[in-house]
């Protein structure tokens, strides 16, 4: 990797297109309330060792919390956390500051809340974010525990010791979800907003953040350093925001939203960006010129000539199972204030289930879980009678079959 390769510039320069963060405007015009919010406040942070996690968590500490207590089963990943907010110059972690790598759904967990809570401040970034997480019906168990029964097992605890702040991230793929990550995470939106009258919740909508881990773009890099082809997407676009933007949108959502909101950013149609338009740009500051492949085997018997300067490159339409060709932040049937913030959006009306509702339907998962005959199909259909909009784009193909 060449040593001149600045991710964040080239994040600024050819993906986002904007010189500085689309959310800085709001952030400096509600600064003063930011500040008084956080300041010596003790927070709780669930799977910040994550893009966005670790994002939103170099936002927070700007503000100078007392007391930072982060919790990742991704036990390398917290200690990069560590090293890279201990290695910024602009950044101050607060001494009372202490990462744990434990699942949030663990009795070490519970044990860890009450020693060091309470908390003025939660916020749940643990989740499975990719559509590649529901090849199967095994997949899809794990990604419906992890969105949905977990949040809702820890909303079941913060009502023991309930935050002034409560925040639990979603996904633009929850509107007018196609795939069964995106269902389960509007079912998280339900879940959550449940408990709005018990304490203060938001969440936010938001595009995929640029080179976030496991990413197609943080791909690149890895392909690149192990000299392997790379392959993209040729019609697939998507809503971009770096990973300083996804963390401030998650800040702003959490400590200026009011109880039931639902946050996105205001964003249109033409900030959207094709993936395969990235590639020239990317090889380009590696010092590649593009050799275009035919195929998965073509793009793997060509990378000899990265030796003469060219890098092979498969470019496939899309065919995986859950895939939309676009992303949107809303349905027609939401009411939005866009009016609030220069650059944030708000759903106002979202859908509230009574908490009982949602214990029925997350017996009804568990008892498709159970039923050793049960198949993807079964949990889908499943999800098409709770989620009203839910249709589930199927090709009997998995991003595990790509390359």
């Amino acid at each position: 990797m060449p040593l001149h390769f600045n991710i964040e510039q080239f994040i600024r320069e050819h993906i986002t297109r904007r010189p500085q963060s689309l959310f800085l405007p709001d952030m400096e015009d509600h600064a003063a309330k930011l500040h008084t919010e956080i300041k010596d406040k003790n927070v709780l942070v669930i799977g910040g060792a994550g893009t966005i996690g670790s994002s939103f968590i170099r936002a927070l500490v700007q503000y100078l919390p007392g007391k930072l207590i982060v919790v990742d089963i991704n036990e390398n990943g917290l200690t990069e956390l560590v090293r890279d907010c201990r290695s910024r110059p602009e950044l101050q972690l607060p001494d009372d500051f202490k990462t744990y790598p434990v699942n949030f759904s663990d009795k070490a967990f519970r044990k860890i809340f009450e020693h060091e809570g309470p908390f003025d401040i939660v916020a749940n970034f643990a989740a499975h974010k990719h559509v590649r997480s529901e090849k199967d019906i095994f997949s899809i168990e794990a990604m419906v525990e992890n969105n949905v029964t977990r949040a809702k097992d820890l909303l079941d605890l913060l009502t023991q010791y309930p935050p002034k702040h409560f925040f639990c991230v979603s996904t633009d793929k929850a509107a007018n979800p196609v795939n069964v990550m995106g269902a389960s995470k509007k079912l998280m939106e339900e879940v959550i907003l449940a408990y709005s009258g018990k304490m203060k919740i938001t969440t936010a909508r938001f595009a995929n953040v640029a080179f976030s881990n496991g990413s197609l773009l943080a791909g690149f890099i890895e392909r690149i350093l192990k000299q392997q082809p790379l392959s993209c997407p040729s019609d697939v676009k998507r809503f971009f925001v770096s990973p300083d933007e996804s963390g401030q949108i998650c800040l702003c959502a959490c400590i200026l939203g009011q109880s039931g909101e639902i946050f996105f950013p205001k964003l249109d149609t033409s900030s959207m960006v094709n993936f395969a338009d990235v590639v020239p740009s990317f090889l380009a500051e590696m010092g590649f010129k593009i050799k275009r492949c035919t195929s998965e085997e073509a793009a793997k018997n060509a990378i000899d000539m990265i030796r003469d300067g060219y890098y092979p490159v498969y470019f496939f339409p899309s065919s995986t199972s859950g895939e939309k060709l676009y992303e949107e932040f809303y349905t027609d049937e939401e009411e939005l204030d866009t009016a609030t913030f220069q650059s944030l959006g708000i759903v106002k009306n979202a859908k509230r289930r009574r908490i009982a509702d949602l214990d029925k339907i997350i017996e009804t998962l568990k008892q498709v879980f159970e039923d050793t005959k049960a198949e993807k199909k079964d949990i889908v259909s499943a999800l098409n009678s709770m989620i009203p909009g839910f249709e589930h784009i199927e090709t009997g193909i998995n991003l595990d079959q790509k390359m």
